[in-house]
């Protein structure tokens, strides 16, 4: 069970990292400088100077997303970067009982999970700035930091639920993208 609940939790923090880089960092660091969570890797991540570190990253990342052009040009790194974050992320949480093992499904889970997100929330705000002129971007941001911040306390307080969440949200974008590609193909005809 203990297995099940690393997976979650790694998945579910890796999903928070695919809508904001820096929030489930924040939210892993403070959990781990608390003591309500207990790293078996990178214990730096739970001392105060990273906790500060990640507060101020998490802030400027946040506000950053409001600026109506630097928006889009910061989805261009930050698929990248969320993959990166996830993987860590899943990695820190996952544990390194077999290095080779944990990297490997840190890669694959989180990497993905985070890039995943990461790339569907930079389709859908490149559609918003085609469609909106970029007039709806803010609402997307302050969605995604809504999300980013409920999925990662529900990865740390209750990994189960942000794994059947995640898993959900997988879903949606996968139907999302196929609606789209239909339409795109009725528009073809």
């Amino acid at each position: 069970m203990e297995l099940v609940i690393s997976i979650c939790l790694g998945i579910g923090l890796s999903a928070a990292a695919g809508f904001r880089i820096f929030l489930p960092l924040l939210a892993l660091s403070a959990a781990a400088y608390f003591e309500v969570i207990e790293l078996s890797a990178w214990e730096w991540l739970g001392n105060w100077q990273a906790l500060v570190l990640l507060g101020v990253a998490s802030c400027l990342e946040v506000l950053a997303y409001y600026i109506p052009w630097f928006d889009n040009t910061l989805d261009t790194i930050a698929v990248p970067l969320a993959s990166v974050a996830g993987t860590m992320l899943f990695f820190v949480t996952f544990g390194d009982d077999a290095p080779w093992i944990s990297w490997a499904l840190a890669i694959i889970g989180g990497g993905g999970t985070a890039g995943l997100i990461a790339g569907s929330t930079a389709a859908i705000r490149a559609t918003s700035t085609a469609s909106t002129l970029g007039i709806a971007n803010p609402i997307f941001s302050t969605l995604e930091s809504i999300v980013s911040t409920i999925l990662a306390v529900l990865a740390i307080f209750i990994p189960i639920l942000a794994g059947v969440l995640v898993v959900f949200l997988a879903y949606r974008v996968y139907k999302w993208y196929h609606k789209r590609k239909l339409k795109k193909n009725a528009l073809k005809k």
